[in-house]
């Protein structure tokens, strides 16, 4: 297939791109800067220039493929705390990649959670603004697209992190002199090594059927006060409780510290035959890469 990425110089299409191409996809990766560009050709994928801005580019990058992997969103926004923004852009370029691909059976895959049926766990995703684009994505499956969504772990981990969840907590606790959580830090996030996140988005694009809701996390979900131990003992600093009435102080640069989440892997395993391999959250944090640098 020719597959449009976008994203693909990211932390997930870095994984993703050399993926598709070893499986024998033809690879067209976006790119908004030179040095994205580089990435890009390095991984062996032909180089798109654009932005997520450029509806029309990206609808015509859409109808000349056989399969859209979107990938990228616009995170500065949300550092900038426009995350609503965000969520509008977003859900522009999948109406121009969606409206772009209508009848043709061709293939989009985008990031993201449909409802349940469990009331309280849909309540949770609803809360989620991304989740109106999650939704969007969903209903092309009724246009004759071959859409399909993928729940991404909060936390992807591999030696080419470095804006994801773990090096802020890291970030935090050098700065404060603690490794903290909340309370109890038993609020509990999902995780995947992003190279099993990879070769999950190959097996989706060669095997899952219109309409599918794949999981991405290869562990259900960690405990927060078990992340920020080990954090501190690499570090060799406390972890200590902050009370919640002291979180949004404590973690300023980082509103998700209380995210409680578990995300089951097994039927996404059993539908695509998908089998991670690659070490989990804390044997990667014991590794030391994450510490290497700062």
């Amino acid at each position: 297939m020719r597959v449009f990425v976008t994203g693909a110089s990211g932390h997930i299409g870095s994984a993703v791109v050399p993926e598709l191409i070893q499986a024998g996809h033809e690879v067209i990766g976006l790119a908004r800067s030179d040095a994205s560009a580089t990435a890009v050709e390095a991984m062996g994928a032909e180089v798109r220039r654009g932005d997520l801005t450029g509806l029309d580019g990206l609808r015509e990058a859409a109808a000349d493929a056989d399969a859209v992997v979107h990938l990228a969103f616009d995170h500065d926004a949300i550092a900038a705390g426009n995350f609503p923004g965000a969520v509008a852009a977003d859900l522009a370029v999948v109406r121009a990649f969606g409206d772009a691909l209508v009848g043709t059976g061709k293939t989009l895959i985008g990031i993201g959670l449909t409802r349940t049926g469990d009331a309280k766990r849909d309540a949770a995703i609803d809360a989620n603004p991304r989740s109106a684009v999650a939704r969007a994505i969903a209903d092309y499956t009724d246009r004759n697209v071959r859409s399909m969504l993928v729940a991404i772990p909060p936390v992807t981990h591999s030696v080419r992190d470095r804006h994801g969840f773990i090096p802020q907590l890291i970030k935090i606790a050098r700065e404060s002199g603690v490794s903290g959580y909340v309370d109890d830090g038993a609020n509990r996030w999902p995780a995947g090594h992003v190279l099993d996140v990879g070769q999950l988005y190959r097996l989706a694009l060669d095997k899952a059927p219109a309409g599918s809701q794949l999981y991405a996390a290869t562990e259900e979900g960690i405990t927060v006060r078990e992340i920020a131990e080990t954090i501190g003992r690499h570090l060799n600093i406390p972890a200590v409780s902050i009370p919640a009435e002291q979180a949004a102080d404590h973690f300023k640069t980082f509103p998700f510290i209380t995210l409680d989440i578990t995300m089951s892997n097994m039927e996404t395993q059993r539908l695509l035959d998908w089998e991670p391999a690659h070490p989990s959250l804390l044997a990667d944090l014991d590794d030391g890469h994450y510490f290497a640098a700062g």
